[in-house]
């Protein structure tokens, strides 16, 4: 079955798609420009044209039908403007949620941003517009989708970098702040896929000194009994 990512051309979703690709988990990358789709096939990918801004959830949720999941991994990006802060990394995660429960997939990978829910209370000053409507999209795009009978898991990332992964970092519900590098966000979102029992959680991702694969297991509470 397929894995559908929203921002399939972007910096994540790429690595993403090459990571899913290698493991024959067929990717599928949602793109807004023809121009996009040879380096999603270049990854081993299979780009799908959507916009993500004027499509509806129905004509969405004929491109999940079957897919074993769907991963938020768009923005709106810098120098775009208040208004796609909102457009995109809050309405777009939305008519995803909405075109996954037409289409009957459960399961959904967010990719937020670490300490959104304290930055999003914060006073912010007149130069400070974007930086607030992007953490109040985040926000509000985590809230709603931990509302929904989804089988989510919402991942924050520290500040992104190009760097290469070093396969080892932190993650859980108190990892301070920091870096993480775009290649270990992506390999921790194919771990998440593997492990139902992340279903529900809401976590934070630095670089860091464990082992991905033991990072996420540790996060899912054993179900075997104890003497």
């Amino acid at each position: 079955m397929s894995v559908v990512i929203a921002g399939g051309h972007g910096k994540i979703g790429l690595r993403l798609a090459r990571l899913l690709a290698g493991q024959e988990r067929r990717p599928v990358g949602l793109v807004r420009k023809p121009e996009h789709e040879a380096d999603l096939i270049a990854v081993g990918a299979h780009p799908v044209r959507f916009d993500l801004e004027s499509g509806s959830a129905q004509e969405l949720a004929e491109h999940l039908r079957g897919a074993q999941a769907v991963v938020f991994a768009a923005g709106a990006g810098p120098g775009s403007g208040v208004a796609r802060k909102d457009t995109v990394d809050r309405a777009a995660a939305a008519l995803l949620a909405d075109a996954a429960e037409i289409a009957g997939v459960r399961r959904y990978l967010m990719i937020s941003a670490i300490g959104v829910d304290e930055a999003a209370e914060q006073d912010f000053g007149p130069d400070q517009d974007q930086w607030a409507a992007y953490v109040r999209a985040k926000k509000a795009a985590d809230d709603d989708l931990r509302s929904r009978d989804l089988d989510w898991t919402v991942l924050r990332p520290g500040r992104l970098t190009d760097a290469s992964g070093t396969g080892e970092v932190a993650l859980g519900s108190d990892v301070g702040r920091g870096d993480v590098p775009r290649e270990d966000v992506a390999a921790v979102l194919v771990a998440l896929l593997d492990e139902p029992r992340t279903i529900g959680l809401t976590v934070d991702l630095v670089a860091g000194s464990t082992p991905i694969a033991e990072a996420v297991a540790a996060l899912a509470p054993s179900t075997e009994p104890t003497d």
